[in-house]
């Protein structure tokens, strides 16, 4: 058999239903995250599903660097990625290209997978922003702490009224 591997492949990453890769699993107020592929490798991907109890999400966000996938597996979510607005329910995904301002919202109880590529500072967000007492319901609007990740805070999360 002929592949691209001069040597021994990397091993394949399995997690069964409900696993967390290394355990990782984060309460952010309103949702838990729950880390499916993280890497040391900041040019590598970086994958996460967010389970939102109630209605909400980010500020208004842009990534210099990271493309940032959506997968609706429950609920409906709401977003506007530069101009354009949608309303994804499951099965439906989205890309927001890095550089281009979004933001979404869950309208209710739901479940979405987020994949960042490539994963930059995305991991070190997530635990920073997950690991202060008394975790907000979403991240801090902290334009410092955004920006130290590779992100620029824009605005306000999405209105769900």
């Amino acid at each position: 058999m002929t592949g691209a591997y001069q040597s021994d492949p990397p091993p394949a990453l399995f997690l069964a239903a409900g696993a967390a890769a290394a355990g990782e699993v984060h309460q952010l107020g309103i949702s838990t995250l729950t880390f499916k592929v993280t890497t040391p490798n900041a040019a590598d991907l970086f994958v996460l599903e967010n389970d939102f109890r109630t209605g909400g999400g980010p500020p208004r966000h842009l990534h210099y660097d990271q493309e940032e996938w959506f997968y609706v597996l429950a609920g409906t979510f709401l977003f506007e990625v530069g101009l354009q607005r949608y309303a994804l329910e499951p099965g439906a995904s989205l890309l927001a290209p890095r550089g281009v301002p979004h933001v979404w919202a869950c309208t209710g109880a739901g479940r979405i997978l987020i994949a960042f590529l490539p994963a930059g500072k995305m991991e070190a967000f997530f635990r920073a922003v997950t690991a202060r007492g008394g975790a907000p319901a979403m991240p801090p609007q902290e334009a410092a702490l955004w920006r130290a990740h590779g992100m620029e805070l824009l605005g306000p999360p999405l209105p769900l009224a």
